[in-house]
């Protein structure tokens, strides 16, 4: 910095000064100050507020503040990116010139600018990067240049050059997994190294693959929990461990699940009773098989979760297990983990128990086929059918009758049923997506979702009322601001969402959901209800579900593919061992924090991926379809544009230009209107577009508005 830089620098951070007033105070020649003060403000060292300079953004002196923030890059884009700061407290805006190379997922320490950009807002710089993130997926470019370079996924515009041993047979658009090498201060001089070759990224699978690499996904089992694994190869269950248990193979146990599901871990019984109810709801023991301190058990808590996409699972057990010994097979015998109920006449929950058991499944039942059976249709042939499920048929009305006693349990406290538009990817036999069609859930599927809801519920009342440490699914009542803003938005949307207290009642969202349920406004005020929850995790306190409304919540009924499920049999086993309070407590509390904390990163990791995922093969799908005309309904209003919402669940992006002449004027979230000719679009009215382009490296899709 030059003397003649400091004395200005020095002079705006005893006061703000205008051009004219540096001059005075300064004594220097006007175009010399002129041309320091640009240059200053070009790199950030100088800002410009109400027409005079003071301290810029490089300039990052803040008694007020710690010296350092530990955060975590989170977001990266040409010219800005986002820090997380570790201690929860927000995100802090990092301006391009601040950033100094850092990368998505660095481990980062921050300082926070004395002068924001944005009055009240936190900004800063990046002054070490404490621990980096060199692993990367991305897409292979040209550089400005016209050098061979990658783009990271997810870094528009950001590009490093190449080096040339490892990037032999690397094309233009092949999706890759790289290292950067070399690190320097700005990310122009950073280089990289192709270390895993994808294909084109004109194909969902191999953008899948990439992205799966890029998130470090752990894909392969390692070769001591394979070993482990191999023990159970074609396995029957031990005669003398089924001796100990309650055999409960006399009983017409059967599964419910979609036709392609092979890790089957749920099996239903149902009788009726003078006075109600016995439901048995029958869990795979993964417990028995899965052990503390094994490979496998090591393997699953790191995974936390399977990983479902397109066609394929990334599961959280090898496949011995997953869709072998642990898995509720159709005529084999099973050791499981039971959950017990009475319930009365009106559906409501007298009693339970949990016991370890041995099972036979009866049938695998299939959705498709339940509902046809519960609901049939007129001229259609069942005798096949009804074959198939004669075992259990008879069980059949009565689950749906109960099912239909406790949806008016469920609606009576308000627990919310929102539309979430779940998408189906029809896949051809090279894995390229054909169709895409909307996931409809029907009868079968809603009651199984009551019965597992049920079993999940006498767990965690089994886990608080015993003061065991334990995993619960916890959901919390949302934040005052954020329900705020969504009355403002409801009522712009011309619904009345005044609501008695700042908090709402679930009974009052839960109108809301019903009175816009088949209306064109659904999507967006389901969606946007949705966004106002606050997100459900796991805790070791049993603080309540909020949308459900239930006291006592956990996860119990899926330990093939869930490892909180997993952890609280675990528990549950111990507790029906015998095993005092004070023991549980000193075997399990720091495991339950342990688990929950781990579970709950790992599952919001692997929705993003799932989710990401679909945006590619939605992408590839469409991108068979471009210049074809669709109508569909406006389900997302920003000032940049409006995103559209086809029947297929299928998103995309019309610009503002597009639709409006003048300045668009957004109105609460809720509409866009143009000045100039008076048209307006609202969330939930109707659109008429042609879809533009399709971009399955990105998973985006742009459409173009049609007049009318």
């Amino acid at each position: 910095m030059t003397p003649l830089q400091k004395s200005i620098l020095n002079a705006v951070k005893r006061r703000p000064m205008t051009l004219r007033e540096l001059q005075n105070n300064l004594q220097v020649d006007n175009s010399r100050l002129r041309t320091t003060v640009s240059a200053m403000v070009a790199t950030g060292e100088l800002s410009m507020r109400n027409g005079t300079y003071v301290p810029g953004f490089a300039t990052y002196e803040n008694a007020a503040a710690p010296n350092t923030i530990p955060c975590t890059l989170v977001k990266l884009a040409a010219r800005f990116g986002f820090a997380s700061r570790d201690d929860g407290e927000g995100d802090i805006f990092i301006p391009g010139r601040a950033l100094h190379g850092a990368m998505p997922n660095d481990k980062i320490n921050v300082k926070l600018f004395d002068h924001p950009r944005v009055e009240g807002s936190s900004e800063g710089e990046v002054v070490e990067v404490t621990a980096p993130n060199n692993r990367f997926a991305g897409t292979v470019c040209l550089s400005e240049d016209g050098r061979m370079a990658v783009e990271p996924d997810g870094c528009r515009d950001v590009k490093f050059l190449l080096a040339k041993q490892g990037s032999e047979g690397v094309h233009l658009g092949d999706k890759v997994g790289f290292l950067i090498t070399h690190r320097g201060n700005r990310h122009s001089d950073h280089r990289a190294a192709v270390v895993e070759k994808f294909g084109s990224s004109d194909y969902a699978s191999e953008c899948a693959k990439a992205i799966l690499y890029g998130r470090s996904v752990r894909q392969e089992f390692p070769p001591e929990v394979l070993e482990e694994a191999r023990a159970y190869d074609n396995a029957t269950i031990d005669p003398a461990e089924a001796a100990k248990r309650l055999d409960l193979r006399g009983i017409p146990i059967f599964t419910i699940d979609s036709a392609e599901t092979k890790d089957i871990d749920d099996a239903i019984s149902l009788q009726k009773l003078d006075d109600g109810y016995e439901l048995g709801v029958h869990i795979a023991d993964v417990s028995h098989y899965v052990r503390p301190g094994s490979a496998l058990n090591e393997e699953a808590f790191e995974r936390a979760t399977s990983i479902y996409y397109a066609d394929k699972v990334i599961p959280m057990l090898p496949t011995q297990l997953s869709n072998g010994i642990c898995s509720l097979n159709e005529g084999e015998d099973r050791l499981a983990f039971s959950c017990l109920m009475r319930l009365d006449e009106n559906g409501e929950i007298r009693s339970y128990k949990f016991v370890k058991s041995v099972i036979c499944s009866r049938v695998k039942g299939v959705y498709k086929e339940i509902n046809a059976l519960l609901e049939p249709e007129e001229g259609v042939d069942l005798t096949d059918l009804k074959t198939k499920y004669e075992a259990v048929l008879d069980q059949l009305p009565t689950m749906d009758e109960l099912y239909r006693k406790r949806l008016v349990l469920r609606k009576a406290r308000g627990a919310m049923d929102i539309e979430s538009n779940e998408a189906k990817l029809v896949m051809d036999e090279n894995g390229r997506c054909i169709d895409i069609v909307k996931r409809d859930r029907g009868t079968s599927e809603c009651m199984i979702e009551e019965f597992m809801l049920l079993a999940n519920q006498c767990a965690a009342n089994a886990g608080r009322t015993n003061k065991a440490p334990f995993v619960y699914r916890v959901h919390e009542a949302p934040d005052a601001e954020k329900m705020e803003k969504l009355s403002a938005t409801l009522l712009a949307c011309g619904l009345n969402a005044k609501f008695k207290n700042p908090i709402p009642t679930q009974l009052e969202l839960a109108a809301l959901l019903d009175e816009t349920r088949g209306q064109p406004i659904q999507i967006p005020v389901h969606t946007g209800i949705l966004r106002s929850m606050q997100k459900a995790r796991y805790a070791p306190q049993p603080l309540g579900h909020y949308g459900l409304v239930l006291a006592d919540y956990a996860h119990f009924t899926s330990p093939i593919r869930r490892y909180p499920d997993l952890a609280i049999h675990r528990i549950l086993t111990e507790m029906l061992n015998g095993a005092s309070a004070s023991q549980l407590q000193r075997d399990f509390n720091e495991f339950a924090q342990q688990a929950s904390e781990k579970s709950s990163k790992q599952e919001v990791a692997a929705v993003r991926i799932e989710r990401d995922v679909e945006d590619l093969y939605k992408a590839e799908y469409m991108h068979n379809h471009l210049g074809e005309v669709y109508t569909g309904t406006v389900a997302g209003i920003t000032p940049r544009g409006v995103f559209v919402e086809l029947d297929n669940t299928v998103e995309g992006f019309v610009p503002a230009a597009q639709l409006c002449k003048g300045e668009p004027q957004v109105i609460d979230g809720v509409s866009m209107l143009d000045p100039l000719t008076g048209k307006s679009w609202m969330l939930g009215s109707s659109m008429k577009i042609q879809v533009a382009a399709a971009d399955v490296a990105l998973g985006r899709i742009d459409f173009e508005y049609m007049v009318e």
